[in-house]
């Protein structure tokens, strides 16, 4: 049936082509017979068996050329898919690409609309963005300005913009023209970026550098002075010497016990992307700083005891039965040397220090070191780990403490992969939980 379409179908197809070529002949033999040259039924003869001897020499080749003509077509037909194929593809990928670059993307129409935008930057500027008008999303002169010049046929080039609410944000951007508008009547290509962190890295910089300055000029004036008046007027005045050189041992090592905490954080900070990779049983890890620490703590008459998890926690978990954890020995030592050091100190005399262990859910290995101190309010708590933050500075410094203990905690435990969770009550004491997933659930 299909074959009878097709043969019908050609057919039709080479009619006109052998009615354009015998309509010269048919209109010859007419004009001859109408002159009287010819005779009227001779005539009709020679035109009918002309004709049909032109179309029986050309049937063949017209058939032939219809054959061709057909796979010419249906070969442009097939590019054409192809081709459309290939667009759409290239459409899809181009989407995909855009939506998927980390760089926050606006594209432009010729009047400042945006047409598209990927979620990087929905996430960065949190609204709808197609369909808005730029000068509506970004208030900035600077970038409308760009972006005119770019749709007229400028340069691209980089611009800062700064958005105060609702938290004050420095951004850089990137105006580029579109040479080939394409959907959309896309003419202009904006990037941004977040330079707030930068920002926020320079400053905390700059503060830990004046912090720093600022720990270490009170001692080294302390000795400075010492020195000179050791020098001159105490010169041979023996008890003065005596009481003067205390001074400056405390001071001096005050500032070897600085210098020790920042070069351990900076250590810890360059190392804090590398998980660690050893085997650590906490339990001998405990007992040891526990043990290192008792004549300190029995001067005070603070005891330091294994004790059940506080309240809410799940259940104790013996310390023997605690299954090992991926950690370097060393810096978790640190860690807990670092809390039941500060427990002796911030807690009242004749207090307990209680160090609790149990397994979290998830499989991880919890421990608590409490004390039974004032507390801490709770408005300091967030602010804890930073580097020199204290809530007492002046009871901070006569503890011996540099201010970096916790800013160091938190750093190794980040590199453990764990969590730090610091809960207090004024009055009550305060309790440090470290939070390391075991190795049985890595």
């Amino acid at each position: 049936m299909n074959q009878g379409r097709r043969m019908s179908t050609s057919i039709a197809r080479r009619l006109p082509w052998l009615a354009a070529v015998s309509a010269p002949v048919a209109i010859a033999f007419g004009v001859s017979m109408a002159g009287g040259w010819i005779a009227a039924w001779p005539g009709l003869l020679a035109a009918g068996a002309t004709t049909l001897a032109i179309c029986t020499l050309l049937w063949r080749p017209l058939g032939r050329l219809d054959r061709e003509s057909r796979r010419s077509n249906e070969a442009a037909a097939r590019a054409l898919d192809r081709a459309q194929g290939e667009l759409a593809a290239a459409a899809r990928f181009n989407d995909a690409l855009v939506a998927r670059l980390p760089v926050p993307i606006l594209l432009l129409d010729k009047t400042l609309r945006i047409r598209r935008a990927n979620p990087a930057a929905a996430t960065l500027l949190g609204v709808e963005l197609a369909g808005r008008d730029l000068i509506a999303v970004l208030r900035h002169p600077d970038l409308i300005e760009a972006a005119l010049d770019c749709i007229r046929g400028g340069a691209g080039r980089s611009v800062e913009v700064r958005l105060p609410v609702p938290l004050e944000r420095r951004l850089g951007a990137r105006v580029e023209p579109m040479e080939a508008p394409g959907a959309d009547d896309i003419r202009a290509v904006v990037a941004l970026e977040d330079l707030t962190a930068l920002d926020r890295a320079e400053r905390s910089r700059a503060d830990f550098v004046a912090n720093v300055s600022h720990e270490l000029r009170t001692p080294l004036s302390s000795v400075i002075g010492f020195i000179e008046t050791l020098r001159g007027p105490a010169r041979e005045d023996r008890p003065a010497r005596e009481k003067f050189l205390a001074i400056m041992d405390g001071q001096a090592r005050r500032m070897a016990r600085l210098v020790a905490d920042l070069l351990s954080l900076s250590r810890i900070e360059l190392d804090e992307h590398r998980a660690p990779t050893g085997r650590v049983s906490l339990a001998g890890i405990l007992r040891a700083v526990a043990e290192s620490l008792h004549m300190k703590a029995a001067e005070r008459g603070i005891a330091i005891a294994f004790d059940a998890p506080p309240p809410g926690a799940a259940p104790a978990c013996d310390l023997d039965a605690l299954p090992p954890v991926l950690g370097e020995a060393d810096e978790l030592t640190q860690v807990f040397q670092n809390l039941i050091d500060n427990a002796l100190k911030y807690s009242r005399e004749r207090a307990t220090v209680r160090i609790a262990t149990w397994l979290a859910p998830g499989g991880s290995v919890a421990v608590a070191v409490m004390d039974q101190g004032e507390g801490i309010p709770r408005e300091h708590l967030p602010r804890l780990t930073e580097r020199f933050y204290r809530v007492n500075t002046a009871r901070s410094r006569d503890l011996g403490g540099t201010g970096l203990g916790l800013a160091i905690v938190k750093h190794i435990v980040n590199r453990h992969r764990g969590e730090l969770r610091i809960e207090s009550e004024p009055g009550t004491g305060s309790t440090f939980t470290v939070i390391i997933p075991a190795i049985s659930n890595m």
